[in-house]
């Protein structure tokens, strides 16, 4: 290929840029209502997300990955012309982070996802031809933007009403929350260790059927109780702190468990978002590289460690702005109400991932954030902040489309005449 430097070249810049936006809009899934609760300071947060989110996407990110994100191509339609994929790639990278910086610019929480197919499609769609893209593929996506949002409300409303039942409403929370809270630590361990499991893992070459998976969760969950229970038996009651909020000392045993939360949510994000990035940037090396497109291709270490630089550079420089949005503005959260959110968005991902649905964290977890506000009444939610957040996910798609389709045939432009 006559440039294959500069598609080399780019493909990382767009890369790093791209995965820059992950960390800057997405990290908040994992941080916001850890944040929002007060379990952890903004600064505290970054950095457990950085190491984390970095562990997550170097050591589970995937060894091989979809490189036509999610099959959305067919690649049979390019095969006599893969540089027509090249310059696609890097449009739906620039045109996907450059949405992700809009977004996290004005603190919307939107689906890195959603973006990078919305950029595929719309480069597909007129660039090569509309047969040449899986439209129920598309559609299967699209319904996720109801389901993801609605499962995840629909668990965390009920485990916020569980945690109000047995804690909350009791004579007296604190010794309930001693009693039930180690229960609610052993579910996030083995939540968390089977998001892990069913969605990074297997590309790391730790391929666990799902006995088996279930059976290190299990483990996982254990542990996590184990060391939960040491934590709580440290924290003294003082009643001095309940006299303007009653529940105070109750909230200080939730905080131990929302860093376990914001923990394994921060790992598991990692490892299943950095796709997102790395999966076009390993399309392009491919095709310089082999001169002919591939369904899937092996993704290098170089590529991988791109994705995860980009990913804490964009926490750390931009996070801020999303976790604030999903954290404070959309209801008021306290660390069981940000614990009821967080486990059951990682719950949902579980349940996506053993049936194959493609869900979008951002939605799951500001999904989770809405249930948790209608189980305490819809007067505790900020509607103005939810419309916002709605009408941003109803944006992402064609916004992601027409920004890959200017600068495909910009990149055509320069390269082919």
């Amino acid at each position: 290929m006559e440039f294959s430097m500069w598609y080399l070249g780019l493909a990382a810049a767009f890369g790093l840029f791209m995965a820059w936006g992950i960390g800057a809009n997405d990290v908040a899934n994992a941080m916001a209502t850890s944040v929002g609760s007060k379990a952890l300071t903004i600064k505290q947060a970054i950095l457990v997300a950085a190491i984390f989110e970095f562990t997550g996407a170097f050591l589970a990110g995937g060894q091989v990955t979809s490189t036509i994100r999610k099959g959305i191509i067919d690649a049979s339609t390019v095969e006599n012309q893969p540089e027509l994929l090249v310059f696609g790639m890097l449009a739906a990278l620039l045109a996907a982070a450059i949405w992700l910086l809009i977004a996290s610019k004005r603190g919307w929480p939107v689906s890195t996802t959603h973006s990078i197919v919305g950029a595929i499609v719309g480069f597909a769609a007129v660039g090569i031809g509309v047969n040449s893209v899986h439209w129920s593929k598309v559609g299967t996506i699209a319904a996720s933007w109801v389901v993801s949002p609605m499962l995840s409300g629909f668990i965390a409303y009920f485990i916020f009403m569980s945690v109000q039942k047995l804690i909350l409403g009791t004579k007296d929370p604190f010794v309930s929350a001693r009693k039930y809270v180690p229960i609610y630590i052993f579910a996030v361990g083995f939540v968390m260790a089977l998001v892990t499991l069913l969605k990074g893992l297997k590309h790391v070459g730790l391929d666990l059927s799902t006995t088996q998976s279930f059976v290190v969760a299990v483990i996982s969950g254990l542990i996590t109780m184990f060391i939960g229970i040491v934590l709580i038996r440290r924290i003294k009651f003082d009643p001095h702190d309940d006299e303007e909020f009653r529940f105070t000392n109750v909230e200080k045993i939730f905080g131990v468990l929302m860093i376990f939360t914001a923990c394994g949510m921060a790992f598991a994000h990692g490892s299943n978002d950095v796709a997102n990035a790395v999966g076009p940037v390993a399309a392009v090396v491919s095709i310089v590289k082999t001169g002919a497109v591939a369904q899937e291709s092996a993704l290098a270490t170089w590529i991988l460690l791109l994705g995860a630089i980009g990913i804490v550079l964009g926490l750390a420089t931009y996070g801020w702005r999303v976790i604030r949005t999903v954290g404070q503005k959309i209801t008021e959260l306290t660390p069981s109400r940000g614990f009821a959110a967080e486990l059951a968005a990682a719950s949902t991902v579980v349940i996506a991932s053993g049936t194959g649905i493609p869900i979008s964290t951002t939605h799951t977890l500001v999904g989770a954030v809405l249930g948790v506000g209608v189980a305490r009444g819809i007067g505790a939610l900020n509607l103005r902040v939810v419309r916002n957040i709605m009408l941003s996910w109803i944006v992402t798609l064609p916004a992601g489309g027409i920004l890959a389709i200017l600068f495909f045939f910009l990149f055509k432009g320069i390269f082919m005449n």
